[in-house]
């Protein structure tokens, strides 16, 4: 299977690693946040880029991108615009999705960028297409929060992101018993044993599928998110105890 390496991360290689949202509304509020994610070891810091006031300004949206990696450094950065249909703040249409996208791109200042599946194939195509020429590697998305999908379908979605050409394919469900969270496990575990050839992402949102987000290493996913401050997603855990809990999991993998 290929790996994704991202500066000095590994996606795809050893533990599944922390990504940690930051979501505020402004500068001052994402830089407060920032100075938090200094307290904590992670992997991954995603920008919600739909939190923030000024989105649909490029200049403002690019300059605040460029902030944010100055106050980083080397930290990897995953810039995202999650639409209101799959659970993010604002609506946007679809030729400033890719507009904005575009120039995230040419900021160079993302080392990756989430793309959702649904918003369009041909949108997705321009997307990929553009990410690829100058280096952004793309994980593509898909997020019900409303159910969770029959494994067939999972397993069926993720195979498309591949064939789309993501380089990281990610799915988040909403259970509705814990049944379902068995259900997000067993599609995550067929697809990265027999159909995955690049890094997966699932996880099963909300206090049932909790364990998800801590024991994706046994079934296959390669990241997991969690909170410093404020969460993006229901359930995620605060980003310590869920790097502690992924450490300790994983530790005791290897010793077997």
């Amino acid at each position: 299977m290929k790996t994704v390496k991202v500066r000095k991360t590994v996606i795809g290689e050893g533990r599944p690693k922390i990504c940690v949202p930051i979501l505020g509304k402004n500068k001052e509020e994402l830089l407060s946040e920032v100075d938090e994610l200094k307290q904590l070891d992670v992997d991954v810091v995603e920008w919600r880029m739909d939190w923030f006031d000024d989105i649909m300004d490029h200049s403002k949206a690019c300059a605040m991108l460029h902030t944010l990696r100055e106050a980083l450094g080397d930290m990897v950065i995953l810039a995202t615009f999650r639409t209101k249909q799959e659970g993010g703040e604002k609506a946007i249409q679809k030729k400033d999705y890719v507009a904005l996208y575009h120039d995230i791109i040419m900021s160079k200042d993302a080392d990756l960028i989430d793309v959702e599946l649904f918003i369009g194939e041909e949108e997705v195509k321009t997307i990929v297409k553009d990410a690829h020429n100058h280096q952004v590697a793309i994980v593509m998305s898909n997020h019900d929060f409303v159910k969770t999908p029959s494994c067939d379908e999972i397993v069926a979605r993720l195979k498309t992101m591949q064939e789309r050409d993501a380089d990281i394919s990610k799915m988040a469900v909403m259970p509705q018993s814990k049944a379902d969270v068995i259900t997000l496990l067993s599609a995550t575990n067929i697809m990265y044993e027999q159909f995955a050839d690049r890094p997966i992402i699932t996880m099963s949102m909300a206090k049932d599928g909790i364990v998800s987000r801590i024991c994706g290493e046994v079934f296959g996913s390669a990241m997991t998110f969690g909170a410093a401050t404020k969460a993006s997603a229901p359930g995620q855990v605060a980003a310590k105890d869920l790097k502690n809990m992924v450490e300790m999991l994983h530790k005791s993998l290897k010793e077997e």
